[in-house]
């Protein structure tokens, strides 16, 4: 593909577009320009375009059509910037980033700032190298944040690589690093950190932007600190209040809908009845899986979300375009149908709705009418990016036993509690019963056990917990690779053998995510590369992950996004209780603490 040149490089190429002396490349005729920076909508407005970046913006561009100008009528339809998210994460969908690229441009997402941490976590730099360059390639603009927390809590879980300050300073030098991924480690930034701070000062010293990740509901002193230690935004925010100590602390609050989050109603209130300055405010998706791209769609579902909070469609539009644009110091870039940035946009028929008509990305059409009409080719990843799944040997049931303690005849345990479209956890006690030594899960009460296999050394290593909120009702368990964030493999289960069979699929196809029930397998979505993605197009990938989650439902989940939920499940700096190859984990105090409370002859 060839590179898009810069303003500086094409400004006389837009002048004299704009003057006539040169014949644009396209021009839009007759729509009404949403006008991100003044608030407008502007009717029977052109739009002139010369190499891949707008030239002019006006009400006639009549001047700029040559013969060989591809002339689009826009029928007093809106023209709509492109659309960005400001955070999230490809592998969460499945797919690569070609194939993630292909799901969302027909949905008018013409913008991406991506954290490969998931990678990052498996195969290290060179996993982050190669989506990097993966990226670089791709006709929208798909912007890299160099990870941060890998391992997201050191002393807590041990991935499969670990980066540091070095490697941050090395990716600030890379062509398409836009700054530092999501500082998940805020505990480290608060207790100052030597490691933390300098990843954050590699970051600022490159004059590129830190990302936030403060997962705690405490807005003293410690919010203040990880504030004053240098992120730049935050995407866990879930209340009003959250949203509100951000901005007012200098902050950008982003709020996400992905596939399993729901966290934009509550913190638009924000806007909507605090009055603050939604220039502030952005809006992303942080995780969407390849079902809900094929089927509901990515940065148009978030907006049209945000207008059905109360917003008005020009104020969520701008969070999910130009506010993004300013926040990464692409304000000159893109976010904004104006001269000189790049030449991204859509067009749509209804401004609350937002059917995506037409979608163009750096001057050319790329999909119409949902469907993709240009030729993207996939990219080829390595051998070296495969078969991941490093295990010691095949599991039996007698991995998954959980001995209770001497003399027992029921216990006391703790168990991660799942809260529906969330990601905290509940920090639970379960009275569990004890049969022949072993602690029971109990059905009937929806604890299930959960399992974390090692799967990067080939240590053998199988941590063993209870978990609630699945509701899976049947002989079952439920196996995935994808395992936020450093990606061994969870496996949730009511049947200590289906367990030992889930697992067992995943090594020998490389990693996935698969459903066995009484023995047999009902659902397996295949996931080569690293674990984490499919080499298939997203709507393949979106079939499997379909199938997947019926599989599930017919095991009793009635959980919304379970399988993302089941992803979080050894996520270590998000509270209340969490599960790594090092334990059970309180991230309350971020330290391992016991599986059971109490135990003995009660």
């Amino acid at each position: 593909m060839t590179a898009l040149k810069s303003w500086a490089e094409t400004a006389s190429l837009l002048v004299d577009t704009a003057m006539g002396r040169r014949k644009a490349d396209m021009v839009i005729s007759k729509g009404r320009w949403v006008n991100v920076h003044s608030g407008e909508i502007i009717p029977a407005i052109d739009i002139a375009i010369t190499a891949g970046r707008f030239a002019y913006v006006g009400s006639d561009a009549s001047h700029a059509i040559g013969p060989a100008t591809q002339v689009i009528e826009a029928e007093g339809r809106y023209m709509v910037p492109g659309l960005c998210d400001g955070h999230m994460h490809v592998e969460s969908g499945m797919v690569t980033v070609t194939e993630f690229a292909r799901a969302v441009i027909p949905h008018g997402t013409t913008s991406m700032f991506i954290d490969p941490h998931e990678i990052a976590n498996v195969l290290g730099l060179p996993g982050v190298r190669l989506m990097h360059d993966e990226a670089m390639g791709l006709p929208v603009n798909v912007f890299v944040q160099m990870p941060s927390c890998v391992p997201s809590a050191p002393g807590l879980e041990n991935p499969g690589a670990e980066l540091g300050p070095d490697e941050v300073r090395e990716a600030m030098g890379w062509p398409n690093i836009i700054g530092l991924g999501e500082m998940m480690n805020f505990p480290g930034v608060v207790n100052g950190d030597a490691r933390m701070l300098a990843e954050i000062a590699a970051t600022q010293e490159a004059g590129k932007t830190v990302g936030g990740h403060y997962a705690s509901p405490d807005l003293g002193l410690p919010f203040h600190a990880y504030a004053a230690g240098g992120p730049a935004d935050d995407h866990e925010g879930t209340r009003a209040e959250d949203a509100i100590a951000r901005v007012r602390q200098g902050m950008r609050a982003m709020l996400r809908l992905g596939s399993a989050w729901y966290d934009v109603a509550s913190q638009v209130k924000a806007i909507t009845e605090s009055g603050l300055d939604s220039r502030n405010f952005i809006l992303c998706t942080d995780d969407s899986h390849s079902g809900t791209l094929v089927n509901e769609g990515h940065m148009n579902r978030v907006v049209r979300h945000a207008i059905a909070q109360g917003l008005k469609p020009i104020t969520a539009i701008q969070m999910a375009t130009l506010n993004t644009g300013q926040h990464f110091g692409l304000e000159r870039e893109l976010g904004s149908i104006t001269p000189g940035r790049r030449a991204d946009l859509f067009l749509t028929s209804d401004l609350v709705a937002l059917p995506i008509e037409l979608v163009i990305a750096r001057g050319t059409v790329l999909a119409e009418h949902g469907k993709l009409t240009a030729d993207i080719p996939a990219f080829d990843y390595p051998a070296s990016a495969k078969n991941t799944v490093n295990m010691a040997r095949d599991l039996t049931d007698k991995d998954f036993a959980i001995a209770a303690p001497k003399g027992a005849n029921k216990v006391t345990a703790r168990v991660i509690g799942v809260i529906e479209n969330q990601a905290p956890t509940k920090a639970l006690e379960k009275e569990l019963k004890v049969s022949s030594g072993l602690v029971d899960a109990d059905m009937a009460s929806g604890v299930c056990q959960i399992a974390l296999v090692e799967r990067h050394k080939a240590t053998g290593g199988v941590t063993n917990a209870f978990v609630s909120g699945f509701g899976y009702n049947v002989d079952c368990a439920v196996a995935s690779t994808v395992a936020h964030d450093s990606h061994h493999m969870i496996v949730v289960g009511t049947s200590r053998s289906d367990m030992a069979v889930a697992a067992n699929i995943l090594r020998k196809v490389g990693g996935g995510a698969v459903v066995v029930s009484k023995g047999q397998q009902l659902a397996l979505v295949e996931l080569p590369i690293a674990g984490l993605m499919s080499d298939e197009r997203a709507e393949i990938v979106a079939k499997k992950a379909d199938q997947l989650v019926a599989a599930m439902k017919a095991c009793g989940c009635t959980l919304n996004n379970a399988y993302m939920q089941h992803s979080l499940l050894a996520l270590v700096v998000i509270p209340e209780l969490r599960i790594s190859d090092k334990g059970l984990i309180d991230v309350t105090r971020f330290a391992v603490t016991d599986l059971f409370v109490t135990g003995g002859n009660q």
